[in-house]
């Protein structure tokens, strides 16, 4: 491996601890996942799975099922970023678990160029329609 290589390997590995814990926000309690939108080495957007602005903050409902209208952290971070002056175009995603489908289709409107994340989802379908348009998708182990 590269210094290029080696030097990135280390932000990423970096950025998705801080996805991590920006994670720990959440109320939800069956998965608390944390977004962070990285461009040019700086954080310019994040986000965590929760209810919508308004809403009380619980995410489950009295069997234990995520309520409908929960959003995603990727879901969180690119609405806010859409409501800044910055751009999501070329950008990275860190995200502590894999991307939706429902999420993948926004990161590709985003313009985001890369995705990392840790944990995998019940589904590969979002990791696979982010592959099929050509967005890189890593996947790493904290340790």
């Amino acid at each position: 491996m590269g210094y290029q290589e080696e030097k990135q390997r280390q932000l990423d590995m970096r950025y998705i601890r801080m996805a991590k814990v920006w994670a720990e926000n959440s109320y939800c309690v069956r998965r608390q996942v944390g977004a962070l939108v990285v461009k040019d080495k700086m954080i310019i957007s994040d986000g965590y799975n929760g209810t919508p602005s308004g809403f009380e903050n619980v995410c489950e409902d009295e069997n234990g099922k995520t309520k409908p209208y929960v959003l995603h952290a990727e879901a969180n971070a690119i609405t806010k970023l859409a409501k800044s002056s910055n751009s999501g175009e070329g950008a990275t995603l860190y995200v502590t678990a894999a991307p939706c489908i429902e999420c993948s289709k926004l990161i590709i409107q985003a313009g985001i160029k890369r995705v990392v994340y840790c944990d995998d989802y019940h589904s590969t379908d979002g990791i696979d329609l982010l592959r099929r348009i050509g967005i890189c998708v890593e996947q790493v182990q904290l340790l």
